[in-house]
């Protein structure tokens, strides 16, 4: 991810809380933007309280190393996602509803395949496993990398794909528009909204362009992931949760590209699950 654009975003918020009418907004509310933790407040210990179960430890040099597999949901999933089917007069309404159209299951198909991607950005084990802090870089970041994954599997499908591909971008980026409302810039919303749009593109072209290449995909993943003082390669200290999600980002395209199309398209697969378990990270 560009610093510099980081940058701009930060210096532009900035700015906003100078203003007269946003005077209320502590300067620092809006500097910290992007580096804002999700976390809960931390409530005063109670003496009384049964100390909570340790987190199981994660093995780094064990995650993501077994042969890719399709990431397809078996028939008998309860995440599986099924059309509902209309017999007689009840599917007659909903042909002239045009329910069955095509851009009507596009949009479908694409809210689904969303959910995939919100379901793993947003579950707590990705920041645990790659221990990293969820914050709304972090959170975007991961975004941007899942969203990359599933638009290069589309892609793959050819000219129906990369249509699918423009529904699911647009759902993408309506939920960011909430997930930054959410997260305190209402004032020139548009404009922070282009900002990232610039940043989103930018790390699709960096993932297009190292998913080929070992070394060169650890640096993007670092840069635009995990770096946050703008620093071209890991240091020793975070090497490791690097090459883990080097290794899982590698993983995770290939076995989408080893997805059925119908799985993709109706968005009935699912990303390895992070959840400290053997059987699902050790994969």
């Amino acid at each position: 991810m560009s610093r510099r654009v980081w940058d701009r975003l930060f210096r532009g918020l900035t700015n906003v809380s100078n203003s007269h009418k946003f005077r209320e907004f502590p300067r620092r509310e809006w500097s910290a933007l992007c580096s804002r933790s999700y976390s809960r407040v931390a409530t005063s210990e109670d003496p009384n309280a049964i100390p909570s179960t340790a987190k199981p430890e994660v093995n780094l040099n064990k995650m993501f190393w077994s042969k890719p597999r399709s990431l397809a949901l078996s028939s008998d999933s309860p995440y599986r996602i099924e059309e509902p089917q209309y017999d007689g007069i009840k599917r007659m309404i909903f042909k002239l509803m045009l329910y069955y159209s095509k851009q009507s299951q596009f949009i479908r198909w694409a809210n689904a395949i969303h959910r995939r991607v919100v379901f793993q950005v947003d579950s707590p084990a990705i920041y645990d496993v790659f221990s990293l802090e969820k914050t709304f870089k972090t959170t975007f970041s991961l975004l941007v990398l899942h969203m990359w994954l599933c638009l290069r599997r589309l892609k793959e499908e050819g000219r129906e794909g990369v249509e699918l591909g423009q529904y699911l971008y647009e759902i993408y980026n309506h939920d960011l528009e909430l997930r930054v409302s959410k997260a305190g810039v209402n004032l020139l919303l548009t404009k922070w909204m282009k900002e990232l749009e610039k940043i989103f593109y930018g790390n699709i072209v960096a993932y297009d362009e190292a998913i080929g290449k070992q070394d060169d995909l650890q640096k993007v993943i670092w840069r635009n992931i995990f770096s946050e003082d703008g620093k071209s390669e890991a240091g020793d200290h975070v090497l490791l949760p690097v090459q883990a999600m080097t290794r899982y980002v590698r993983h995770e395209a290939s076995s989408l590209s080893l997805t059925d199309k119908d799985a993709i398209f109706s968005g009935n697969f699912m990303f390895t699950l992070l959840d400290h378990k053997p059987d699902t990270v050790n994969k």
